[in-house]
């Protein structure tokens, strides 16, 4: 049979399942809701069938999820590769942020620079990691990020500090500003009301603090009994997520309480979580140093495999609004960009939306597909 005939039947029986269970369930609620607040009893529904059904549209419901997502995720589409900005003198790139505006920040193993990039990989700015004044010595970054006010901050494992790049100085090239000092800094962020978060490698801690008006940390809070700790990302609706090298990835609310872990949730089994990043629907997505891997985790539905092949040792994470992921290779010296998130042509005006009929015509990519109930 031809691919795209076979194709199109194929999606027009998928959105006739879909549409069928739709009108199944809608019908029989409309039919049982009168007939329930009428009667006393269940009439001669048994407590097994209500058990036996409702187990049933849990499994149901969690199919429909990983149907949802596996049409709106995509694998292995590398769609570049932007070489390490630092060149190959020093290590392999290993720090990356993302942001909003497109802007990626990249740092490298044994770089005294913070790279800023465009989204297609060419250097807008190169931020040389020295402090001021008379000899000053140079530092080297192992992660970035940038905090609400624009500014760049990066851990220092050597000088077990965190500095934060000032452009709004007397000088004309901006300094650096040592805010703290960290045992082992490792991976660090910025969370949902601004304050940025460090996971603490050797102290298996993650802490929290806000910066004032002169630089001076405030609020410090720290999160404890972690093994290793070693990327951390915030999530959107408050909280943070964190790698624990050789073990797991752990899923903190804003009140620093353990929400979850991922391997738990999600009955994953980690080799080596490295970087890790939560995209604008909530998806947490992590980054396997030791299987060479990047998965997803959807806040409903099981895990999907973003990243299978292609990877060396990828290291730090990142991804953007535009559907992109932006993972670090040490080995090869390479940030690799892969498209993950399959963008609809249209999103519902109104959440919620009843599912179209299928008996209407859709637009599949560039063709037509007429859907006809047989």
């Amino acid at each position: 049979m031809d691919y795209m005939l076979e194709t199109s039947q194929l999606k027009q029986k998928l959105l006739k399942t879909i549409y069928s269970l739709q009108v199944k369930s809608f019908t029989t609620l409309q039919s049982a809701s009168p007939l329930l607040h009428s009667q006393r009893g269940m009439g001669m529904v048994t407590q097994h069938q209500v058990h036996q059904l409702a187990d049933k549209a849990k499994s149901l419901c969690g199919d429909l999820d990983n149907i949802k997502n596996l049409l709106h995720y995509c694998q292995d589409d590398l769609v570049r590769q932007i070489p390490n900005p630092s060149g190959s003198r020093y290590g392999g790139v290993s720090g990356i942020h993302c942001s909003l505006d497109g802007s990626i920040y990249v740092t490298a193993e044994s770089a005294p620079w913070v790279h800023v990039l465009s989204s297609t990989g060419h250097t807008r700015q190169s931020l040389p990691c020295q402090q001021e004044g008379k000899g000053g010595s140079i530092f080297l970054p192992e992660d970035v990020t940038v905090t609400r006010m624009g500014m760049v901050a990066v851990t220092d494992v050597v000088n077990e500090a965190i500095w934060v790049f000032n452009p709004h100085t007397s000088l004309s090239k901006g300094e650096w500003i040592k805010i703290r000092k960290v045992g082992s800094p490792r991976g660090i962020g910025v969370d949902s009301v601004g304050n940025i978060l460090v996971a603490d490698y050797a102290q298996g801690q993650v802490h929290s603090f806000a910066l004032d008006h002169a630089f001076r940390t405030v609020n410090v809070h720290s999160v404890p009994n972690l093994q290793g700790p070693r990327y951390v990302s915030p999530v959107p609706s408050g909280g943070f997520v964190v790698s624990e090298e050789c073990g797991d990835v752990k899923v903190f609310m804003s009140s620093h309480k353990l929400l979850c872990s991922l391997s738990s949730k999600y009955g994953h089994q980690f080799g080596n979580p490295a970087g890790v990043c939560v995209d604008t629907d909530g998806s947490i997505l992590v980054a396997d140093e030791q299987r060479r891997t990047v998965h997803l985790f959807p806040e409903h539905g099981a895990p999907i495999c973003l990243v299978s092949t292609g990877l060396r040792r990828p290291a730090g994470m990142a991804c953007s609004s535009s559907g992109h992921l932006f993972v670090t290779d040490t080995v090869e010296n390479c940030v690799k960009v892969f498209k993950y998130c399959v963008r609809p042509p249209y999103r519902p005006t109104k959440a919620g939306a009843s599912c179209a009929d299928p008996n209407q015509t859709h637009r599949w990519g560039g063709g037509v597909v007429p859907l006809q109930p047989h």
